[in-house]
């Protein structure tokens, strides 16, 4: 079985992390959406509202024959994709800054874990600049972000800012 993780906080979740799963799901039997709880991050929604807004998308994805759950994890990615039997994490790259970052990020990986590979998919240009902090931002401050965001996460996102004040 080729099993992958695709790994990261998805706070929130966005149309970029869904093209790129949409675009992983013929490379892979099996993909683990995997949430990082980071403790050193502040996010707008617990790991269990991640999980639930991410099991919510799941069903209208388009899956052909792979199958995809969503976990969570702490510690090292390579160590959680060794767990999962994993042979690849799939990172999605948006800019030269990306790739910089996760260049340094999957030689690390393929240190500690050296049969697994790392397997990265360019942004489609439409979802180029979005981030999850970037949509934080915008919605924070009264913009839009339709067509950037699943509606029921920005519904969710929209509700959590109205309970902040």
């Amino acid at each position: 079985m080729r099993r992958a993780i695709f790994p990261g906080s998805f706070d929130p979740l966005t149309n970029g992390h869904l093209d790129i799963l949409r675009r992983s799901l013929p490379l892979f039997d099996e993909i683990i959406v995997a949430i990082l709880n980071n403790p050193d991050k502040a996010p707008m929604f617990t790991i269990e509202e991640r999980l639930e807004m991410i099991a919510e998308i799941l069903p209208k994805l388009d899956r052909s024959n792979c199958r995809v759950t969503v976990d969570q994890f702490s510690g090292l990615t390579a160590h959680f994709a060794r767990e999962r039997q994993a042979i690849a994490i799939v990172r999605g790259i948006r800019a030269v800054s990306d790739y910089e970052y996760e260049l340094r990020m999957a030689l690390m990986n393929r240190k500690l874990e050296p049969g697994i590979e790392t397997v990265f998919l360019m942004a489609g240009e439409e979802f180029s600049y979005v981030s999850s902090t970037l949509m934080k931002q915008v919605l924070e401050l009264g913009g839009r972000v339709e067509g950037l965001i699943p509606e029921s996460v920005e519904a969710r996102m929209r509700a959590k800012l109205s309970q902040n004040g």
